[in-house]
């Protein structure tokens, strides 16, 4: 038996809930496994509990601001003695066009301050991630469409999205990182 933390990268608060930013706590909570998950506070966090497949899951939607994002990361890891390659990170990238996935094992930043967090407070890069594409704005900049909220098609196919990035998270518990990766990475919704 393994025991997961998958991680939703978000900002706390109305301001930002429906955004780009806020994408990995959507589909968390938009999961197939959402109706079980009981949040409890703690961590400067919100956490749950699942077993899923045999194994042990903790989702985490750390309530610190993306930017601190380590901090509660950090914490719920220590306390829950998973280790680091059993740590997946959801979070927006906007490297990636709206409604595509692509796992990643480690590996550099691309400058996105919550992955910079978790990598200060947990002393390395080695944690997995599930980037979920929103894509880049066309015009304006990058700061205001990542807060933005979706529209137009984007906003009519977010369920899909969810729906493939909860079918995703349940490949990588329950059949591992690489399987899910090779089944998963570069699949977009129809």
């Amino acid at each position: 038996m393994q025991h997961y933390l998958v991680v939703g990268l978000g900002n706390p608060g109305r301001d930002y809930e429906g955004t780009r930013h806020n994408i990995a706590w959507d589909c968390i909570e938009n999961s197939i496994f959402s109706s079980k998950l009981n949040w409890k506070s703690k961590f400067k966090g919100e956490f749950s509990s699942l077993d899923i497949g045999g194994n042990k899951v903790t989702f985490l939607k750390p309530m610190t601001y993306m930017n601190l994002s380590g901090e509660s990361v950090g914490a719920c890891s220590k306390f829950f003695k998973i280790h680091v390659e059993n740590i997946i990170v959801l979070h927006d990238e906007i490297d990636l066009d709206f409604g595509l996935l692509v796992f990643k094992d480690g590996g550099g930043l691309a400058g996105h301050n919550g992955l910079k967090s978790i990598n200060q407070h947990l002393g390395t890069n080695k944690f997995k991630r599930l980037r979920i594409g929103v894509g880049k704005p066309k015009h304006g900049n990058v700061s205001s469409w990542v807060l933005s909220k979706f529209a137009g098609d984007d906003e009519i196919m977010l369920n899909d999205f969810y729906k493939l990035v909860s079918d995703a998270l349940e490949e990588y518990v329950q059949g591992g990182f690489e399987k899910a990766s090779r089944k998963f990475s570069r699949k977009r919704i129809n």
